[in-house]
């Protein structure tokens, strides 16, 4: 293994008697088995199934003890791979990542070949995971969505509009000529909101008491959900004929209650969206896109960079609700 360091900082959350704590541990390298690669990780990101890891919930991490972290970008240190080579940046992104395979959130990573795309040109690391699993998430959004909705059919919906997928998919859709509109429960972030691209933002309160009827004023061309529940209800409901709109969230809720009147009489298509297992094939063209012709000049400014000191504050506020934008994780 080409590395001559025998420990590593890593982020372990570990269950004692049902109780859930975390602290910075150095831990071991483990030999690589056919086909891993061993990462030497520069950043990784915050997503809420990381809080979710971080906090002992059992439905995204089985067993502790634990690393999360669902992205990582860094170098390969060390491989048994043939594809890729000593060197190359690389992304790291979902899969099981983090999940029930330790994460990016420690110096290094072992990851299998097939988890693994090349980082584009065009391309920093930071600006990689300033977009992370949220951005590539609203990129595969937006992909879909604009395969049948055009700027000039009218406005796109974006909930959950100030988190990780709501705030770069409105870049996105921004730099492609869409006008959007944004919905947040934060009343005190409409100008961040407008700031990003967003033509009008809606108070979740307002579109969620929204009359329960089986169909509403036609308002948007398409939109792109991330929150579930009765703002997917009520998107669906208010979305023009022949229109697109995609789910990628449950944060609201798993439930859906509807007619099937928005499908059968004005045509709109429900597409999900799943960036966990998204086919390499799209994941590798939405991030080139994301690297080129939908590569965002105001990444910065929607990001706040940490340390692993500091990790444990910003997960605690994540699962509160009160991050905005995207949290970096500097490791290098």
């Amino acid at each position: 293994m080409m590395n001559d360091k025998l420990s590593f900082k890593a982020f372990r959350v570990e269950e004692e008697n049902g109780k859930f704590s975390s602290a910075i541990k150095e831990m071991p390298f483990m030999e690589l088995e056919q086909g891993e690669i061993l990462v030497k990780v520069h950043y990784s990101s915050l997503n809420y199934k990381d809080a979710l890891s971080a906090s002992g919930n059992k439905g995204v991490t089985r067993n502790y003890p634990h690393t999360p972290g669902i992205d990582a970008v860094g170098t390969i240190v060390s491989t048994t791979s043939d594809k890729f080579n000593i060197d190359e940046s690389i992304i790291v992104t979902s899969y099981d990542l983090g999940m029930n395979t330790d994460g990016g959130f420690a110096e290094y990573a072992k990851v299998p070949e097939n988890w693994v795309v090349k980082l584009p040109e065009g391309l920093s690391m930071k600006e990689a995971m300033i977009i992370g699993t949220a951005g590539l998430t609203a990129g595969m959004s937006v992909l879909r969505l604009v395969e049948t909705v055009k700027p000039a059919d009218g406005t796109i919906v974006v909930s959950g509009a100030t988190g990780g997928v709501g705030s770069v998919t409105i870049m996105i859709l921004n730099k492609l000529g869409y006008k959007v509109a944004a919905i947040t429960g934060k009343e005190t972030e409409k100008q961040y909101l407008l700031d990003l691209g967003a033509d009008e933002v809606i108070l979740r309160k307002d579109f969620e008491a929204l009359q329960n009827r089986p169909l509403l004023k036609p308002l948007f061309a398409g939109g792109i959900d991330t929150v579930g529940g009765v703002i997917l209800e009520n998107i669906i409901k208010s979305t023009n004929p022949l229109g697109v709109v995609t789910a990628c969230g449950n944060a609201a809720s798993i439930k859906l209650e509807l007619t099937v009147f928005p499908f059968i009489l004005r045509g709109i298509s429900l597409i999900g969206i799943d960036s966990q297992n998204y086919p390499m094939q799209y994941r590798e063209q939405v991030w080139n896109k994301l690297a080129d012709a939908w590569k965002l000049n105001n990444l910065e400014a929607n990001a706040t960079t940490i340390s692993l000191d500091e990790l444990n504050e910003k997960l605690s506020l994540m699962l509160a609700g009160k991050l905005k934008g995207r949290t970096v994780l500097k490791l290098i």
